[in-house]
């Protein structure tokens, strides 16, 4: 079976760049995990009174409370079968801060129906939001979110547009440099951007079958409901 990013973005995504056709193919069919490290140029967050907000999810690994310059990265896309029999990929984000490193953990599965992508955020999955992601005319990947669903036993709302954001994350590869480029926001409609970041990395490929998944990947609590 092709990966998830594959079967959601169908035909469209034989529009990528090579490069990123095999970043996004990563998946139980290929056996491929994917490793980048590299930097980012910039971390920011909106105004002072965003702080609390970033500091809350931080607790969950979700968002990051500092912002810095030229900081060292690593993300981990791992994939394998969660507790409800799903293919996944996880999208573990570390940036290496000074005095602490922070993390920002997402697993990917396939929406319903295939045409999108299901994207779990924190360490409970108590966040989840639809991706669409499309390929652009140079063939670099532009991936958008949807409305934000918040879960937590009995309850299941949605986000109101007050308090959520969108994220906007576009990714691409530097032919002449060697390097994906990434570029990420997340903008609430009413009061502005809430925070982003900015940088490049370099890829590894390891055989997920022979290296598995490394403790503390996977999140404390899984959520089935999409």
């Amino acid at each position: 079976m092709p990966s998830i990013f594959r079967t959601a973005m169908g035909g469209d995504f034989d529009r990528l760049h090579p490069a990123l056709q095999r970043r996004f193919s990563v998946g139980l069919a290929s056996g491929e995990a994917c490793t980048g490290r590299g930097v980012m140029d910039r971390i920011w967050h909106g105004g002072a009174w965003v702080k609390p907000f970033l500091a809350l999810g931080s607790t969950r690994n979700i968002l990051v409370p500092r912002a810095g310059r030229h900081i060292p990265f690593m993300i981990e896309n791992v994939p394998y079968v969660d507790g409800f029999g799903r293919e996944t990929v996880s999208f573990v984000r570390t940036f290496d801060l000074p005095g602490r490193a922070r993390r920002f953990d997402a697993q990917m599965v396939l929406g319903p129906g295939g045409g999108h992508v299901l994207d779990y955020l924190g360490t409970h999955q108590h966040l989840a939001t639809d991706l669409r992601l499309t390929a652009q005319a140079d063939g670099s990947l532009l991936i958008r979110s949807g409305e934000h669903r918040f879960r937590e036993g009995l309850l299941d709302v949605r986000v109101p547009e007050l308090i959520g954001a969108t994220a906007e994350v576009r990714e691409s590869y530097d032919d002449r440099a060697g390097r994906f480029r990434i570029r990420v926001s997340v903008v609430n409609r009413f009061f502005g951007p809430l925070f982003g970041y900015q940088g490049s990395f370099t890829t590894t490929y390891t055989d997920v079958r022979a290296c598995g998944v490394r403790p503390g990947l996977r999140p404390v609590r899984e959520e089935a409901r999409g």
